[in-house]
């Protein structure tokens, strides 16, 4: 972890308005109820807006393959040396389908072997997002023998998204989750 205690504590159940306890008490009720969604419900507001936006990326409206998401987003947390976001990341990776080696490769990148030239160009997509804002034209191109428009645009939108929840959670101290391990 970045920091060793929250900057932004998670917002406690007490602290809870009427129409957060409307929204989160069947979350937390019917599943984990991650430090994540407490901090973000810090600003009510954007939470709500953000939450849209992030069920698309994660969601049934993204056109990305659960397990090609997941290499993505575990791309984007080890570059960005975000724990949180690679802790719980590695629970959905296994549960898209990732072994733990494969999920341990992700860390040496695109040229790591064992990967197929897709995996590659999807941890290179990340990694050229990363470092210049733009994905190349000859990792574009190798991603286009497979992917439609739709999906080239959710590639960049799941590692924009998961850039900016890396900016926060590293940023906020956001603590990782009860059971979950980090790097």
């Amino acid at each position: 972890m970045k920091l060793s205690q929250p900057r932004i504590p998670p917002l406690a159940e007490s602290e809870w308005t009427a129409e957060q306890r409307k929204v989160l008490a069947p979350i937390k009720d019917s599943q984990p109820f991650y430090n994540v969604l407490g901090t973000l419900s810090r600003h009510w507001d954007a939470a709500q807006k953000f939450t849209v936006w992030a069920y698309h990326v994660m969601g049934e409206t993204s056109r990305i393959a659960p397990r090609e998401r997941e290499i993505l987003i575990l791309r984007v947390g080890w570059l960005c040396q975000a724990e949180y976001e690679w802790g719980q990341h590695v629970i959905f990776a296994r549960e898209a389908g990732l072994t733990d080696v494969e999920i341990a490769r992700i860390k040496a990148g695109p040229d790591a072997p064992g990967w197929t030239p897709f995996e590659a160009a999807l941890l290179r997509a990340t990694d050229e997002l990363h470092h210049d804002s733009c994905i190349g034209d000859a990792t574009w191109k190798t991603l286009a023998e497979r992917y439609d428009d739709l999906q080239m645009m959710d590639v960049v939108f799941a590692v924009g998204q998961y850039h900016l929840v890396s900016m926060a959670l590293n940023s906020f101290g956001v603590q990782l989750d009860a059971g979950v391990k980090g790097f």
